[in-house]
C-alpha cells in the first residue's frame, strides 16, 4: 500500500500539476488570420475584425442563367435566392433534390418534396433571353455617375430601372403571402 501511495504522488507532481497548469501563450507578430466557425466542416477566413470574407458575386437576384457545369449542364433559369456566405445561388427549377418530409401529426401522411440546392456561382454564366447566348458580365459607369451591368458579347444592359421594379414588386408579394400566412 505504501508503494501505491508513493507512486501517487511521484505521478502527482510530474503529470497532474501539468494538467493544472495554465498554457503558455505567446504572441504572433502579423495579421491576424482568425477562421469563423460557420458550420462544424466548414470554415471561412475572416478580416482582423471578425467579419467573415465575402467575395462578390457576378449574379443578383432575378438574374437569367444558365449552368456552365455540372449535373444540370445547359439548364436556364432565374436565380430566386442568393447565399452570401459561400457564395451559392439558387436557380428555379435547376439541381432538384428529393426530401422525404415525415408527417406532423398522425392524421398527416409522409410525402416526397422536390427541393431546390444551391449550386456554386462560379457554375453558372448570365443568360440573354433574346440573343440566346450566354456570357460574362461587363461593368461601366455612365456620365452621371450611375453604374450598370452589360453582357460582353451582346452589350445588353441588365441593370435597368424596370427590371429592379420587378424583383421589387416579387419580393412585396412574397411577404404579404408570408405575412398571410
Amino acid at each position: 500500500m505504501a508503494a501505491l501511495l508513493s507512486s501517487f504522488i511521484g505521478l502527482s507532481n510530474s503529470f497532474v500539476g501539468q494538467l493544472f497548469s495554465p498554457p503558455l501563450v505567446t504572441s504572433t507578430e502579423g495579421p491576424c488570420l482568425i477562421t469563423a466557425k460557420l458550420k462544424r466542416w466548414e470554415r471561412k477566413k475572416c478580416k482582423p475584425n471578425s467579419l467573415p470574407v465575402l467575395h462578390k458575386m457576378h449574379v443578383k437576384l432575378g438574374d437569367t442563367v444558365k449552368v456552365i457545369s455540372g449535373h444540370d449542364k445547359g439548364k436556364i433559369g432565374e436565380i430566386t435566392e442568393i447565399i452570401t456566405h459561400n457564395s451559392k445561388v439558387v436557380v428555379k427549377e435547376v439541381n432538384l433534390k428529393t426530401k422525404h418530409v415525415k408527417g406532423r401529426s398522425e392524421d398527416e401522411p409522409g410525402q416526397i418534396v422536390k427541393i431546390e440546392a444551391p449550386i456554386h456561382s462560379s457554375n453558372v454564366m448570365l443568360y440573354s433571353k433574346e440573343q440566346k447566348v450566354a456570357s460574362r458580365v461587363g461593368h461601366k459607369t455612365l456620365d452621371n455617375g450611375k453604374r450598370f451591368r452589360y453582357l460582353i458579347k451582346t452589350g445588353e444592359i441588365i441593370d435597368s430601372a424596370e427590371n429592379w421594379k420587378k424583383i421589387k414588386e416579387k419580393e412585396k408579394t412574397t411577404e404579404a403571402v408570408a405575412a398571410a400566412s
